[in-house]
């Protein structure tokens, strides 16, 4: 299954969602994210779900992974990942690039995967969409 890049720069790119144990994964992860980042935030982006439909469901859903320590990083803004956010009505900005990711149910709890193949199906195009307005209006 696959994960969605959508980075700082307005670029979007798809990859496989890292195998391995959970530290493998988490690692790459994280390298996917920025090489700054050390720990992750797992963000539930309200538009993600009202706007682009995404499956909100606990445990089958999708999500968004970024820096947690995007401003002590001094990354810059993502532009589309903030209009994801709502940050144009809180005032909160996500920074550095983010991972769009599944998740699903296991024996400990809910872990992050691939996005389902409906899901990155409904998805990919629109966010493909958004990142293309972004790069046109910078």
């Amino acid at each position: 299954m696959k994960l969605i890049k959508i980075t700082t720069e307005n670029q979007i790119s798809v990859h496989d969602f890292p195998e391995g144990s959970f530290m493998e994964r988490n690692q790459a992860l994280r390298d996917h994210i920025g090489p700054k980042c050390e720990l992750y935030e797992h963000v539930m982006p309200k538009r993600l779900y009202k706007e682009l439909h995404g499956s909100s469901k606990r445990g089958n859903c999708v999500s968004m992974l970024v820096d947690e320590d995007g401003h002590y990083h001094d990354l810059p803004e993502n532009l589309v990942a903030s209009w994801l956010y709502e940050s144009d009505k809180h005032g909160y900005p996500i920074l550095g690039n983010v991972l769009i990711v599944g998740e699903k149910w296991e024996g400990s709890g809910i872990s992050f995967c691939g996005i389902p193949g409906d899901q990155f199906d409904l998805l990919f195009p629109q966010l493909r969409k958004l990142t293309e307005e972004a790069r046109k209006n910078r």
